[in-house]
């Protein structure tokens, strides 16, 4: 027998890129996903709302950056993950991987939706208007037109593995974008703030004000997986319709 196979965990994802295989793990562990994340988020709001105080500068208006800051670090996480997937099916071929770039393609779109919003309520009382052409915010909005043209280009068309390979180099191609989001601040002047929390090093905020930060943090990234496994089941089925597996499948739930 081939090494490789009798490596367990090189097995285990011999098995994932199996159809019935991986309906069965994303059924099993999406719900899991979303009842940590709740639970998390739980956490991590209820720190925020109650038990960090208010910033000596902003006030009470900060709060609104442990939603904004996980769901900004996700919006480009999520892109970056789309991309890795998207790469390994362009060269391998390996159909799974398909799924799972476009399925993270809505779910990033979200996240980039409401960092947009989070920072435009945020802007108005500091910045004194809803929007501003900031140099993050217009590149974060940019973000945005690369989701949905993921998101429509993999729509666009009857053959889906076809509009995947368009919709997952159109994501590679924009992956320069991420980049430029991140250092937008460093490198143009910007009405944003510069850089406050550091995943590596000391952060710049009141040591208060971390641990709230990180639940939502942690919460996002669970929600996001549940999110992933969720929408990739769901595609994986649409696509594997007419299968005996499916057809089982269909018969039991029934």
């Amino acid at each position: 027998m081939n090494a490789s196979v009798r490596n367990p965990v090189i097995r285990w994802f011999h098995q994932l890129g199996s159809p019935p295989y991986f309906d069965r793990f994303a059924a099993r562990w999406a719900p899991w996903c979303f009842l940590v994340a709740t639970a998390v988020i739980g956490v991590g709001l209820w720190q925020a709302l109650w038990v960090v105080p208010a910033d000596y500068q902003q006030g009470d208006s900060a709060r609104i950056l442990y939603v904004h800051v996980p769901a900004a670090w996700m919006s480009l996480f999520v892109f970056g993950l789309m991309v890795v997937y998207a790469a390994i099916a362009m060269v391998w071929r390996i159909k799974l991987c398909e799924i799972l770039a476009m399925a993270c393609a809505p779910v990033g779109a979200v996240f980039t939706v409401i960092t947009l919003v989070t920072g435009s309520i945020w802007g108005k009382p500091m910045w004194g208007t809803w929007w501003d052409w900031d140099p993050r915010l217009t590149t974060e909005l940019i973000l945005l037109f690369l989701y949905l043209g993921v998101i429509g280009l993999y729509h666009a068309g009857d053959d889906r593995r076809a509009a995947a390979r368009a919709a997952g180099l159109l994501a590679i191609v924009g992956v320069a974008l991420l980049p430029i989001i991140r250092y937008s601040v460093q490198w143009w002047d910007s009405l944003h703030q510069g850089q406050t929390i550091r995943v590596f090093g000391a952060s710049s905020m009141d040591p208060s004000m971390i641990s709230p930060l990180w639940w939502m943090v942690i919460g996002t990234k669970l929600w996001f997986a549940g999110s992933l496994l969720a929408r990739a089941r769901a595609d994986n089925l649409r696509r594997e319709a007419g299968k005996d597996w499916v057809r089982t499948l269909a018969g039991d739930a029934a």
